[in-house]
């Protein structure tokens, strides 16, 4: 499979290859980390600024980007540019171009760390009939609910990506110490709001669907809301902090959200 290097900001290696006819995979690292995490924004962020003629658009996941775009025009804008190339430059493939274009722009590409990541605060009712899972991830890990409560709700926790669900949030940043497998057999049904546990990732069920996550508590907050731009509560990037409520609290949100 054709595979291309290349360092960004001279520090960070970048492999390309390409996805079918009409798409490229750039690849940050293998794991799940904040370094990687940048660098897939830096990304992003450029080519949502500055798209090249003949892209579609880029997905960001949590060490990717992918990119889609049309073969046809790119190959359109190659053959207009043809005349100060060589041979070999000439009979470049759509990948081959769209690669070279992403190869030109990583090397001037810096991270953008200076501005501050939008805190978003999610105030959750563990446990009871909200939590049915809190009891069993306590079991597990041999801890009292209030340990897990207290663990959960204590970090912050970085969106990598929205997925699976529209504005299903996956957060990095949960301690180990209470990381618990799925379900071995999922639910039919999750109610919107539930919080979750799977391995070592938390996060919220923005609609109602089938999932197989501990669920440990539940928000009162839509983070899934079609009517308004963008309709996603959280973004790629954001931080989130969880604050325990009572179960009077959570109605009580409830009912002035009607």
């Amino acid at each position: 499979m054709d595979m291309s290097k290349t360092i960004l900001g001279g520090k960070i290696t970048m492999e390309m290859k390409p996805l079918g006819d009409s798409a490229i995979l750039v690849q940050f690292g293998s794991e799940m980390n904040q370094e990687t995490h940048l660098n897939v924004q830096a990304l992003t962020a450029h080519l949502d600024a500055h798209p090249f003629d003949g892209l579609i658009e880029c997905v960001p996941a949590f060490t990717s980007v992918t990119i889609f775009y049309n073969p046809l025009r790119i190959r359109q804008m190659h053959k207009e540019r043809r005349k100060s190339m060589s041979s070999m430059e000439k009979e470049a493939s759509p990948y081959q171009i769209v690669r070279s274009i992403v190869e030109e722009l990583a090397a001037g590409l810096k991270q953008k760390t200076e501005a501050k990541p939008r805190v978003v605060e999610i105030p959750v009712c563990y446990g009871g009939e909200l939590g049915p899972d809190l009891e069993a991830v306590a079991k597990y890990h041999d801890l009292s609910t209030s340990d897990v409560i207290s663990i959960h709700s204590q970090a912050e926790y970085l969106v990598y990506m929205i997925g699976f669900a529209p504005g299903f949030p996956y957060l990095g940043g949960m301690s180990e110490k209470i990381a618990t497998p799925r379900h071995a057999s999922p639910r039919l049904s999750i109610a919107a709001g539930s919080v979750g546990i799977a391995g070592k990732q938390t996060g919220v069920y923005p609609i109602s669907t089938p999932g197989g996550w501990q669920i440990i508590g539940r928000t009162p907050i839509d983070l899934f809301q079609p009517e308004q731009t963008p309709p996603t509560l959280l973004q790629s990037g954001d931080i989130v902090r969880f604050k325990p409520i009572s179960l009077e609290e959570y109605k009580s949100y409830k009912e002035r959200s009607r």
